[in-house]
């Protein structure tokens, strides 16, 4: 059998000899990955011979754990949808790929069958990118099987991109939760000595061992590998595109500080009780929403497209308290296009049935409509706010809620009591200062 890609070679032109890993052959070239991970391309025609040195692991052929049960510790589920914590080098694009199995996964960290009883499972292999709504509720019908069926926790892996839109997601769709589920994801690829899945899926193991029956994202809490955050679902965001600790607490403290070691510290007190009670998974979503950020220049007239077009809920990612543009602030209004102003165009969609939703892109604290006159605009103008409880949540915990909550009523009305009502802890009681950057 010949030279295939995968296999390191040695290959042999006039001048000299080049040892690398052979890639899928492209046109008139020989493409080899050099020892310096870099790709270098040789004409065929200056090929004098290809020597095999070693013969390489096809795509997919990855050392899998042998899961075995070991009946006196916690039996907890684990779910691999995908993700960089499921992959490994690819040699058709040099990069990373998605295609390890749970058990693939669990070879990276055979420790966990000495702390957990594990049970495998794989709905789907997607990209947090292309997660989609169906894919939630597939997921909270799966997570409240497995919790129903005996598990006492469970561990989902997941992409980290939009990791903390699925927490939220299973937050509202699970909203009897009796048990801890861990959503945990990966930075760095496995191929990789700065991998931080190890440490993570530990980490998630010992928090499926806790008495807090909480959807949380369990990932490095620091840079180093001393210890993970568990992070309520619905108030955590990747705030960093590569850093292991992307994940932080916003507007409140995390739940728990979880070491490798099992040792944990209990963060926020506030926080559910693990039970025996059952689990009934609630996934009605309405998929007609949006979030529409607001900014210098922005065209409001962006919302007649989503009224035209049926949706039913938007949530306007404006400035700091809640601000979007009004024309209506300053000495020099007069130079203000009032075609920019987004105060007529909410109100219609407000006329128009749709349920309008302020939320902040600063994240960090609360909106609030009466601080200015032009809050008081938008407020005015039928947007939500709260009134006595102003909202701290985040934008995409926002959109979650909204399409929870528009997949149960049709009334305006009742839409806008649910989502001034807190369910998980979504809206902050109090704001803690400590919280900020924590």
């Amino acid at each position: 059998m010949g030279p295939e890609p995968g296999d390191t070679v040695e290959v042999q032109t006039s001048k000299e000899a080049i040892v690398g890993i052979l890639m899928p052959q492209k046109g008139n070239s020989v493409v080899l990955k050099l020892e310096t991970g870099y790709n270098m391309g040789i004409e065929t025609k200056k090929v004098k011979s290809i020597k095999i040195l070693k013969k390489g692991k096809k795509l997919g052929q990855i050392k899998a754990a042998k899961v075995t049960q070991k009946k006196s510790l916690p039996k907890i589920s684990f779910i691999a949808t995908g993700g960089t914590i499921g992959t490994h080098v690819d040699y058709l694009t040099g990069g990373v790929f998605m295609c390890r199995s749970p058990e693939e996964i669990l070879a990276t960290t055979p420790e966990l069958g000495d702390i957990i009883n594990i049970k495998t499972l794989s709905p789907f292999t997607v990209a947090s990118e292309d997660m989609s709504v169906e894919n939630w509720q597939e997921l909270a019908k799966l997570v409240a099987k497995e919790l129903n069926s005996g598990a006492d926790g469970v561990i989902l892996t997941h992409g980290t991109d939009y990791l903390h839109y699925t927490a939220s997601a299973l937050t509202f769709m699970l909203p009897d939760l009796c048990k801890p589920v861990a959503l945990v994801g990966a930075q760095r690829s496995p191929d990789r000595g700065s991998f931080d899945g190890t440490q993570n899926l530990l980490c998630a193991a010992h928090y499926c061992k806790s008495d807090i029956a909480e959807v949380a994202v369990v990932m490095h809490g620091s840079t180093d590998d001393k210890y993970c955050f568990a992070n309520r679902g619905v108030k955590c965001r990747k705030m960093h595109t590569s850093r292991r600790d992307a994940f932080r607490p916003i507007n409140e403290l995390p739940l728990a500080r979880i070491f490798p070691d099992g040792k944990m510290e209990i963060l926020n007190k506030s926080y559910a009780k693990r039970t025996n009670a059952k689990v009934k998974p609630d996934t009605k979503f309405e998929k007609k929403i949006a979030i529409v950020k607001s900014y210098i220049g922005s065209d409001p007239a962006i919302i007649d497209w989503y009224i035209k077009n049926g949706y039913r809920g938007l949530v306007i990612e404006a400035s700091a308290l809640g601000h979007v543009p009004t024309g209506e602030s300053g000495t020099k209004v007069k130079d203000f296009d009032k075609r920019m102003s987004w105060i007529p165009y909410i109100k219609k969609a407000v006329d128009k049935g749709v349920v309008v939703v302020a939320s902040t892109t600063c994240l960090y604290g609360r909106i609030h409509p009466f601080v200015y006159r032009n809050l008081r605009l938008a407020h005015e103008s039928g947007m939500i706010y709260g009134e006595e409880l102003p909202s701290d949540m985040l934008p995409e915990t926002t959109y979650i809620k909204l399409g929870w909550v528009l997949g149960h009523t049709k009334d305006q009305q009742k839409a806008k009591e649910m989502m001034l009502t807190n369910y998980h802890n979504e809206i902050s009681e109090r704001s803690i200062s400590k919280s900020f950057l924590y």
